[in-house]
């Protein structure tokens, strides 16, 4: 079925989440960062930071704290079988910190098909503020393939 171009421009809900300095030292470790300032506090203010700030792509895991992060696919009948990650894209406007209150909204920026619709892309970007200030925005694409083209 293919994927209506109407959905561009819809945007979701907000959902706020709070990066917490735990889970912020497990991604650093488990990313092999090695500049202290994401794992000690004592290192972080000692570079000027106010607490620990987020690891590059740290706010990609905070987008999945989203309680309805799969009602986007579902709501327009796509199979989570039939999907691929196709690309993610991380535009950053101001650096974030452990304890900051985020807020995440997502949108849709593109509806388009290849291989004679066979595979359709959607691309949505997610912007994420703090009290109303622009933090990042994380542009992803997702592919979805037609199983009857592999028929």
């Amino acid at each position: 079925m293919p994927i209506d171009p109407a959905v561009i421009g819809t945007r979701t809900e907000a959902f706020h989440t709070t990066a917490e300095r735990g889970r912020l030292r497990f991604f650093a470790r488990a990313t092999g960062q090695t500049d202290d300032v994401y794992t000690d506090l004592t290192a972080a203010r000692t570079a000027g930071h106010p607490d620990l700030p987020l690891p590059p792509t740290f706010l990609f895991c905070l987008e999945m704290d989203n309680p309805d992060r799969g009602s986007f696919l579902a709501d327009l009948g796509i199979d989570i079988r039939t999907i691929l990650h196709g690309g993610q894209e991380f535009t950053y406007h101001a650096q974030a910190y452990a304890g900051d209150r985020l807020t995440f909204w997502t949108e849709v920026r593109d509806v388009y098909t290849k291989k004679g619709g066979a595979l359709e892309f959607i691309v949505r970007a997610t912007h994420i503020t703090r009290d109303g200030a622009p933090i990042a925005t994380l542009t992803s694409t997702t592919v979805v393939r037609d199983p009857k083209a592999a028929e």
